[in-house]
């Protein structure tokens, strides 16, 4: 079986339908180099073997969704080109290389013994259901049950989502919930490490579960040192099946150019904003937050939220979910199972 670290990524590259040119970048020094530069299809074609060649020009003549192009080069080596559509005419993504993306078994991976996930309810305000849950990594130090303070380990947001879609799978079955979704936080370090598409796709076949129900959520932190490859980063995991959560919207300095950049599904409002709830000015911009939102097909959470009598007036202000200590706190997978049956 294939094991994770041959996957890694080369590099970004960016597509353009009105020019017809593949512009790929890999940095000096990678053993990929040769790929770098700004290619028309028929020229990059000449690089690859026979039986890849024509894939390109079809990949891209979708012109929509997410875009998985496996090639190998004339050399026999094996360059994968994950992302995704991010308006009519441009598409974005990662390149990665190593052995194709289906072949990583969930099973070769298993989460660190000591870690153990908490999940706190994202409740529908159109039903009063909990629509999801948001995994938040905790360690089980025997007594208790802490926030990670080791966040050295390069394992935490692979383990994050094995134990995530565990645990959505369980809860899916138990209740028969098929519209149950999870969110899971990375950050800009995990959006580096080009095995996390890979995994992600690996769980959501062998785990059953429909696209979009694994939701990764991302802040605009995570793109401040690197822009363009945190948004291809992106793009590969929509490609490969997940769902993108643009979360802290409203803190950031550049909310609406990573909004209009990003093809999120959904957005989360920070707390900073929804505990002025009540506010003139601050539900005049939470409103229309949420009608952008809503125009754009995305769906939208007011976090942070600590008092039950709020739910109306986020409601009347456009907001679809929330989630906050006045509804739910988070919870072990057990009590996560106990809450849905109750």
């Amino acid at each position: 079986m294939a094991q994770p670290s041959e996957i890694s990524p080369q590099g970004n590259w960016h597509w353009s339908a009105p020019a017809k040119r593949l512009v790929i970048d890999v940095p000096p020094g990678s053993p990929y180099s040769e790929l770098s530069g700004d290619w028309s299809i028929d020229a990059l074609e000449q690089m690859l073997e026979g039986l890849s060649r024509g894939r390109l020009e079809r990949t891209f003549d979708a012109g929509e969704g997410p875009v998985r192009c496996n090639l190998r080069l004339s050399s026999g080596r094996g360059v994968h080109l994950v992302g995704a559509f991010v308006g009519d005419t441009e598409a974005r993504g990662m390149l990665l290389t190593g052995d194709d993306l289906q072949e990583i078994d969930p099973s070769d991976l298993k989460p660190g013994p000591d870690l153990a996930p908490v999940f706190q309810p994202i409740v529908s305000l159109r039903n009063g259901q909990v629509a999801g849950f948001e995994a938040l990594a905790r360690w089980d130090d025997g007594d208790f049950t802490s926030p990670p303070s080791r966040y050295e380990d390069e394992a935490l947001a692979s383990n994050m989502l094995i134990r995530s879609a565990e645990a959505l799978a369980r809860l899916r079955d138990i209740t028969g919930r098929e519209d149950l979704f999870m969110q899971v936080n990375l950050t800009a370090r995990d959006l580096a490490r080009g095995t996390l598409p890979a995994l992600v796709e690996a769980l959501i076949n062998g785990y059953n579960l429909p696209e979009r129900s694994m939701k990764i959520e991302l802040t605009e932190q995570a793109a401040l040192r690197d822009a363009d490859f945190a948004l291809s980063a992106a793009l590969a995991l929509k490609a490969v099946g997940a769902g993108l959560v643009l979360d802290d919207f409203g803190t950031g300095h550049s909310s609406f150019a990573w909004l209009a950049d990003l093809p999120a599904d959904s957005l989360k409002i920070d707390h900073g904003l929804t505990r002025r709830l009540g506010q003139h000015r601050t539900d005049t911009i939470l409103s229309t937050i949420t009608l952008l939102a809503n125009r754009l097909g995305m769906t939208s959470t007011a976090e942070g939220v600590e008092r039950k009598e709020d739910a109306a007036r986020l409601r009347a202000l456009g907001f679809d979910h929330v989630q906050g200590f006045a509804f739910a706190r988070p919870m072990d997978i057990e009590s996560a199972i106990r809450f849905m049956r109750y």
